[in-house]
């Protein structure tokens, strides 16, 4: 049996604030990704590591080549997800920085977009500028869930809109947590678009 801690072949990070009073929030959609993924992957129960919930494994069939991966939701808040996400790419890997995998929510694309890339900007999305630092670069990847943006551009606004729960119906929140869990699966089975 493998021991923890071993260098995996992917870490996933899902981004979102810690506590109930975030819970399924626009801007906990990553969480909501990460747990999905859990889930579907029948990894083991998240333990704390790193400044975060950690739940590590293989998946694949048996007989193909079975993947490592790490799931990560950092309980840092998400403006400091860096320190909790830099330690833990340091522990377990990857080797390539390709192969870190943030999955978060996007107010510049519309609710029920997903859009997948490598690298580039950060939108001014704080948790992925507080990433860029941990990790030294902005060359990881990124599953964009886009959560829609306010009809405003007061920030006390959009962020009080970011943290407020969904308003869209439950059903359309759950297959958009689906879609985006589809995305990291294609990422890791085909690479990015």
């Amino acid at each position: 049996m493998e021991r923890s801690g071993a260098r995996v072949d992917w870490l996933i990070v899902g981004l979102g604030n810690p506590g109930a009073e975030y819970a399924r929030t626009r801007h906990n959609v990553g969480f909501m990704v990460a747990d999905r993924l859990v889930e579907r992957w029948q990894l083991p129960k998240p333990k704390t590591k790193y400044r975060g919930l950690l739940s590590e494994g293989r998946i694949g069939s048996p007989g193909v080549d079975l993947t490592r991966v790490a799931v990560l939701t950092p309980q840092t808040y998400m403006n400091e997800a860096g320190r909790s996400v830099g330690p833990a790419r340091g522990a377990l890997g990857p080797e390539d920085l390709d192969h870190v995998l943030v999955v978060h929510d996007e107010i510049d694309i519309r609710f029920g977009e997903i859009r997948v890339r490598l690298g580039g900007g950060l939108a001014g999305h704080n948790g992925l500028k507080s990433i860029r630092t941990g990790l030294g670069s902005t060359e990881f990847g990124r599953v964009r869930v886009g959560v829609d943006r306010p009809p405003t551009t007061d920030p006390e606004r959009v962020a009080a809109y970011v943290l407020g729960r969904f308003s869209e119906p439950k059903a359309d929140v759950e297959d958009l947590v689906e879609r985006a869990a589809d995305a990291v699966e294609r990422v890791l089975r085909d690479g990015y678009p």
